[in-house]
């Protein structure tokens, strides 16, 4: 539980740093408004044009009588609703931070410099960074996808579908929405998408209090354009954490009192 809150913690004082660098806030505001438009006619569509998805894809039912026909169609057109804004929340940082990559590295080295300590900067040119993180987030996204296309699945089983699976693709979404996040800071510091994979497991309950409460307010469109800066910000201080060295252990073989401060 400690690390679930100190995973919120982070995300607070990601959003607070933000807010508190006014010129940084700016820069990160850009590119996940230009984010914002696309996937806002994308949804668009997929509103309008689910309904007719559906009635292609289950011609089966064509039959069906009152209520029944009503009743799984209108129920799949929720579902593929819901698949679609799933993908959407994971495929929104993703997309921004892509189109975003220079401001929000050179964002992320600000909240570094200002909590003092190492800066790490990345050596590679800029086109060599949008293609690691161009090829590292379809990775993650096929991920996603796996996970996404077995909670739709699951969806339809009762009860559960209606309760636990809800929770646990939020869960889903929270985690990889945090991997995408921290991507930025631990790219800096020369570390592979493996490698930050093994190190986000090692502490999931802090990562999951970071990113479950960050998916649930991305649903909100304008919410997550106005947290993405604070969310880079917060994502920097928590990978801080993560990569922290251990402090050394004291010497051993004397009592404390007689140890040198």
């Amino acid at each position: 539980m400690s690390d679930l809150g100190a995973g919120l913690g982070y995300l607070i004082k990601g959003q607070r740093w933000a807010f508190g660098h006014g010129r940084w806030f700016g820069f990160g505001l850009l590119p996940a408004l230009i984010t914002l438009v696309v996937y806002a006619g994308a949804l668009t569509g997929l509103g309008y044009g689910a309904d007719d998805f559906v009635a292609w894809a289950t011609p089966f039912a064509d039959d069906w009588s009152s209520p029944w026909l009503g009743l799984l169609r209108n129920t799949l057109v929720a579902l593929v609703f819901i698949l679609g804004i799933f993908l959407a929340v994971i495929t929104f940082t993703a997309v921004t931070l892509l189109i975003g990559q220079p401001f929000y590295e050179s964002l992320s080295e600000a909240v570094d410099r200002s909590e003092g300590g190492e800066v790490p900067e990345s050596d590679l040119p800029l086109w060599r960074e949008l293609w690691i993180s161009a090829r590292d987030s379809v990775r993650i996204l096929l991920r996603v996808a796996v996970y996404g296309v077995l909670l739709f699945a699951l969806g339809f089983v009762p009860v559960v579908g209606q309760t636990v699976i809800p929770v646990l693709g939020f869960c889903v979404t929270g985690y990889f929405l945090a991997e995408e996040l921290t991507s930025v800071a631990l790219q800096r510091r020369g570390m592979v998408l493996k490698d930050r994979l093994v190190l986000l497991r090692a502490r999931r309950a802090m990562v999951l209090g970071f990113g479950v409460p960050l998916a649930l307010a991305f649903l909100v469109p304008f919410v997550a354009v106005l947290l993405m800066p604070g969310a880079v910000a917060g994502a920097t201080l928590l990978v801080r954490d993560l990569t922290a060295a251990p402090e050394d252990p004291e010497p051993a073989g004397e009592p404390p009192a007689l140890r040198k401060s």
